[in-house]
């Protein structure tokens, strides 16, 4: 009964662990919701253009951070582009940020390979990880318009589904002041 409940025990703490990162300290997160967006700077994969984040205001963003080694990562990214296909030309813009230490290189050959595809930014410095306070992947975070985070989802989600489709609806129907 011991090496059942020790099996047990193990499994549970291997799949509540799976997705961080073992040489990533734990850290308070700084991104909370309600509080202001903090600004990141990345680069595109598409195209190697520079994208800051304060620059989309008047959108609403969905910030993910993910890795292509991450099974929830994977499992949402085809809700994901669902989504991003549904939002073209809205105010919306879906900003998936790799944390894949291979770069440029790995992220394209998982593409490849998966025909997955989203508008995904590379961090090479790590600052957009510290400055939101990522503890693990796939963590997402929802801004309106106004550069706000209003919602912070660690985990996968179905991110084409009616009820989250209709949240950011809202939030683009929102008045910007």
């Amino acid at each position: 009964m011991q090496r059942i409940t020790f099996l047990f025990i193990a499994c549970l703490y291997l799949a509540l662990t799976a997705c961080t990162k073992a040489d990533s300290p734990q850290k308070s997160a700084v991104a909370v919701e309600k509080s202001p967006a903090p600004d990141v700077i990345v680069t595109s994969l598409a195209n190697a253009s520079i994208l800051k984040l304060s620059d989309l205001k008047g959108k609403v963003v969905l910030l993910n951070f993910w890795a292509t080694w991450c099974p929830p990562c994977r499992e949402e990214l085809p809700s994901m582009m669902k989504l991003n296909s549904f939002m073209a030309g809205k105010p919306f813009q879906m900003v998936a940020i790799s944390i894949d230490e291979g770069g440029k290189p790995e992220i394209e050959s998982f593409y490849k390979e998966s025909g997955f595809s989203l508008p995904t930014y590379l961090d090479e410095s790590g600052a957009s990880v510290k400055a939101y306070g990522v503890t693990g992947v796939p963590e997402s975070f929802i801004i309106d318009k106004r550069g706000v985070i209003v919602k912070k989802v660690i985990g996968g989600f179905a991110w084409d589904s009616p009820e989250a489709v209709s949240f950011l609806e809202g939030l683009m129907r929102q008045e910007t002041p």
